[in-house]
């Protein structure tokens, strides 16, 4: 009888254990995997980066009931407004997941660059990054790893119309692509080729 105790304590250890087993696993896989973002997406609309004013001035200018002022002073005329200058484009490809969109780089009035990412739609995943890449889109998507390329943080929304800044001294002349990396398992959800 004693015998027969002992084995059901042992298996009811045994258990007890392998329970506890699975149930870490189970927590560690959704702390990895995060299973519930197949169902999840966020979305944002940011506008274009602002584009600044300047005066256009017209020197010995007067309106009709004015003194004649010194005519070398400067006047005010009409506000012309400098906006972004669309240097490089592309749409985006599905690689891992479905991804459309277009990716644009932009060179502000002050001589800074962004990139702006508009109609975005993709999925959501655990660590996804906006990565400027010197590798061509598309294609076998591990590649993205030995080549060069500049992580301008966090995708900041699965859809919608987003603003990232380039590093100052970032030199785009061999970055071929964006990419929505998920640096996490090292996949591409969808690249754009910048032409």
């Amino acid at each position: 009888m004693n015998r027969l105790r002992r084995s059901i304590r042992s298996h009811k250890a045994v258990a007890a254990a392998a329970g506890v087993m699975v149930l870490a696993s189970l927590v560690l896989g959704a702390f990895l995997f995060q299973p519930w973002r197949l169902f999840t997406s966020s979305s944002l609309d940011e506008a274009l980066p602002v584009a600044t004013a300047s005066r256009v001035t017209t020197p010995g200018v007067t309106t009709p009931g004015q003194a004649s002022p010194d005519s070398t002073a400067p006047r005010s005329g009409p506000t012309l407004v400098d906006g972004p200058l669309v240097v490089r484009t592309g749409m985006f490809q599905s690689q891992e997941h479905p991804t459309t969109g277009t990716a644009q780089v932009l060179k502000l009035p002050d001589g800074s660059h962004v990139l702006r990412l508009e109609d975005l739609a993709s999925s959501d995943g655990p660590d996804v990054k906006v990565w400027l890449s010197s590798l061509e889109a598309g294609g076998d998507w591990y590649k993205y790893r030995s080549g060069r390329y500049v992580d301008l943080g966090a995708v900041k929304a699965t859809h919608g119309n987003q603003n990232y800044a380039i590093p100052a001294g970032t030199d785009l002349t061999d970055l071929a692509s964006v990419v929505l990396w998920c640096d996490r398992f090292s996949v591409a959800f969808g690249s754009a080729p910048l032409a």
